[in-house]
């Protein structure tokens, strides 16, 4: 698609990176705020969420719009994503709307739909590339520090736990990244940290004794 590509060009330029991590996270919480939680301006053209995470060294909410891959099976809690794309803290286009850690599109028939024994996690794949700049992103080290978090999803707040992926299991999903939205390979070109790539998993809710027999007799 000539305007994918096209964007991918622009996003990839230094020019982008500086000005991008201001004008983009400031239109996203106008857009979202306005729009209670139903719209988010990146997420046209790429699927995107709002991350609550409290702060590293704060412990104060802190809200980042941020694009996102989504996974298959967290694909299918809302409507797939007309013109997805895949990135974090800017990346933007692409073509598909969910993947797996295979680099595959979600086929509507994958182990996580089916229940299949040994089926792996599914969520959605976050990316610190921070438009290829040095440092990490502040909401790395917020994940880091506080991994429990919520999601703002397609309108619906979804508690999260985040995991930073390391070893084998980044490679493979750096990979798909790369194929999903080439770009990061160009902003991890420019850095010597390594870009941090995290999955984030609806959290389970915790059922306590009382929730379950009712409270102790008087």
């Amino acid at each position: 698609m000539p305007g994918v590509r096209l964007v991918q060009r622009v996003s990839s330029t230094r020019a982008f990176a500086k000005v991008a991590p201001h004008l983009i996270p400031a239109l996203d919480r106008a857009v979202h705020r306005l729009t209670r939680g139903k719209v988010l301006l990146s997420a046209q053209m790429l699927p995107g969420i709002v991350l609550t995470a409290r702060g590293a060294r704060s412990g104060l909410e802190r809200r980042t719009p941020l694009a996102c891959m989504p996974e298959a099976g967290a694909a299918r809690v809302g409507d797939e994503t007309g013109a997805g794309g895949a990135a974090a803290t800017g990346g933007t286009g692409g073509t598909g709307g969910s993947v797996d850690t295979g680099g595959t599109p979600d086929t509507g028939r994958t182990p996580e739909a089916e229940g299949g024994a040994g089926a792996p996690e599914s969520g959605w794949i976050l990316v610190g590339s921070n438009f290829g700049r040095t440092g990490h992103p502040a909401w790395t080290a917020n994940l880091l520090a506080h991994p429990d978090a919520v999601i703002s999803w397609k309108g619906e707040d979804i508690p999260v736990t985040a995991r930073l992926l390391t070893g084998e299991e980044r490679a493979a999903v750096w990979r798909t990244a790369l194929a999903f939205w080439p770009p990061y390979a160009t902003y991890q070109a420019r850095v010597d940290r390594e870009i941090r790539l995290f999955r984030i998993v609806r959290r389970q809710a915790t059922v306590t004794p009382d929730a379950v027999d009712g409270p102790p007799p008087a």
